[in-house]
């Protein structure tokens, strides 16, 4: 409609005025806030490169904070005094201990925790967040309240203890005690990997097997471990990796005797008045096998599909 016919011109020029004099009012109050409320553009800048300096001294701080220790055992540590102080008999011994007692607990944790974990992960029941949650509870205990339950359950006058006292079998102060303490530790770090790890199995697998008449023991064995050996490893590799450093609880159930229940870690600290240099050695030699089972864990397995598995049981495929 021309404006020549509008019916209300009178209100249509009235609208149009108080258009373009809000229009006017407003562009130069935004302009002038725009001028007033920000800062010059030098200050911006430096305060951004106050605040990026900021954030890298942080990270410095802390990466430095955690190398350092680790830097100062080597500082002080040459090769050469490292081999010589290894083929001490007390570290040849410690190590003899640790290698064996842990293997054995991780070949326990591998034969019951396997189903275990599977059982977890596939199945839905009435209180399985609770069990998940109880799995991990001694990752949280203090090392000491580990050592004095597992005497309250194993010792002589334990829970259990006088029953196997009555078989004849002595569990404190033996080698059983640190297989078992090493259970108790590295437990978690095994079953909440793996539990996560076999979540991960694709569904379609697990169906196009029972679709074949695949039994449960079938699949399992067939579908879900070759899928899931990933992260069952990095879990294993995890569980093996706080067992040899476990100190509180060993030292507590099973003592600390050359030969016989003195671990790598037992052995810094009875040697850390005696010979301060082999104590050093020892630390050196746990932090060389520390970062190989850290190198392991980021490499993926030849024969499954790469995953990252983290130590609380997240997993997160990386296969294409």
């Amino acid at each position: 409609m021309a404006r020549a016919d509008c019916p209300l011109p009178a209100r249509c020029r009235a609208g149009d005025e108080a258009s373009a004099a809000g229009a006017s009012l407003r562009t130069p109050r935004t302009r002038a806030q725009r001028t007033c409320g920000a800062a010059p553009r030098g200050v911006r800048g430096a305060v951004r490169r106050a605040f990026h300096a900021g954030l890298w001294a942080c990270a410095a701080l802390a990466v430095a904070f955690l190398l350092l220790p680790v830097l100062a055992i080597f500082l002080r540590v040459t090769p050469t005094t490292l081999v010589g102080e290894l083929n001490d008999r007390v570290v040849l011994d410690a190590l003899v201990v640790t290698a064996k007692t842990n293997a054995i607990a991780i070949v326990l944790l591998l034969v019951v925790g396997t189903p275990a974990a599977y059982l977890l992960a596939s199945t839905r029941f009435r209180g399985r967040a609770l069990v998940l949650t109880l799995i991990e509870l001694p990752l949280v205990l203090p090392p000491a309240v580990a050592g004095i339950g597992l005497l309250a359950a194993f010792g002589r006058a334990g829970l259990l203890g006088s029953s196997l006292d009555v078989l004849g079998v002595a569990l404190p102060f033996s080698q059983a005690a640190v297989v078992l303490a090493v259970l108790f530790v590295a437990s978690p770090f095994y079953l909440r990997t793996a539990v996560a790890a076999f979540e991960s199995v694709d569904r379609d697998l697990i169906d196009a097997a029972r679709t074949l008449r695949a039994g449960p023991a079938r699949t399992f064995a067939l579908v879900a471990l070759p899928v899931a050996s990933a992260g069952l490893g990095a879990g294993a590799a995890l569980a093996f990796a706080r067992g040899i450093g476990e100190f509180g609880a060993t030292i507590m159930f099973a003592g600390s005797v050359r030969g016989a229940t003195q671990t790598l870690p037992l052995a810094i600290y009875a040697q850390f008045d005696q010979n301060f240099d082999v104590a050093l050695a020892i630390g050196a030699l746990l932090v060389v096998v520390s970062a190989v089972l850290l190198l392991l864990l980021k490499l993926p397995l030849p024969w499954a599909r790469s995953a990252s598995i983290s130590p609380f049981g997240a997993v997160r495929s990386t296969s294409r």
